[in-house]
């Protein structure tokens, strides 16, 4: 087994996933693994990074997918004993534009941006080892998404006291309403993007009190992020960030000190804590 310190992007071969490894094969003191749904593309990017001196490594990765999030996992423990830093960046969009119905867009996001990046945190955040930092990307969209729901969503979407089950199920609630068209009557948002966010920074905040209450001691810091408006597929060319400034702020909780006991449990945007 290794004594390296290892760090894990999800959905890096591309955009902000891409800048972030880049910005941690520079500045991460062990290995970093670039992950990516397809192998081809991923080793892709792999090579891209090797031409600019850099060594990425190399982990398939699904997270739609509960046997492909398993095989990491296992590969981590078996080689690492573990994972120092995780940064959760998978995620879709669909475009602004698209004809697919309503109820079809917000099961497909839920899957992949709250359900999916929920698996990997059940399946990998056991595995964080003590000063370990774990950063959720999640959007500001969130917070306009938030304000878009009724007093009682908004009440407890923002309750310190809501658990993982009590979300999971707001989260399959969204989906069943959209499908039998009542989620506006719900008091729902109408974007499947940003309730779907809303999701990831609550359960970011739940994550980060139960790491409080259960590994005490351990130092370990977890956060929901904004990267920002970025130039990348998901968000098109007019976007005011180059990739590179949208992975400032996930790089910045991902290497925050081990001296550092803040921010935890937070939802940052331009390294800076932002109301929920």
């Amino acid at each position: 087994m290794s004594n390296v310190r290892v760090a894990v992007v999800t959905g890096s071969n591309k955009g902000i996933g891409l800048a972030i490894v880049r910005a941690l094969c520079r500045q991460f003191p062990g290995d970093v693994y670039l992950t990516s749904r397809d192998a081809g593309r991923g080793q892709a990017a792999v090579a891209q990074l090797q031409q600019e001196g850099l060594h990425p490594l190399f982990h398939q990765l699904d997270i739609d997918d509960l046997q492909s999030i398993r095989a990491l996992r296992d590969f981590l423990k078996d080689k690492y004993g573990g994972l120092d830093v995780l940064v959760n960046n998978a995620g879709i969009a669909f475009k602004v534009h698209d004809t697919t119905p309503f109820a079809v867009q917000a099961e497909v996001t839920l899957k992949t941006n709250f359900f999916g990046t929920r698996n990997v945190c059940t399946e990998l955040l056991p595995l964080v080892k003590p000063y370990g930092r774990v950063v959720n990307v999640s959007s500001m969209v969130s917070s306009s998404a938030l304000r878009g729901c009724s007093q009682e969503l908004q009440q407890k979407f923002r309750s310190d006291a809501i658990t993982e089950e009590e979300l999971v199920q707001l989260m399959a609630k969204f989906v069943e309403d959209t499908k039998r068209g009542v989620h506006e009557k719900e008091g729902w948002p109408n974007t499947a993007y940003g309730v779907s966010k809303i999701g990831v920074t609550v359960l970011s905040r739940i994550q980060a009190r139960l790491l409080t209450e259960r590994r005490k001691g351990e130092h370990i810091l977890l956060n929901a992020c904004c990267p920002g408006w970025v130039r990348t597929d998901m968000a098109g060319p007019k976007a005011t960030k180059s990739p590179e400034e949208g992975a400032e702020t996930p790089v910045y909780l991902a290497l925050l000190p081990s001296s550092a006991d803040a921010p935890h449990g937070q939802f940052v945007s331009d390294k800076t804590v932002k109301p929920w």
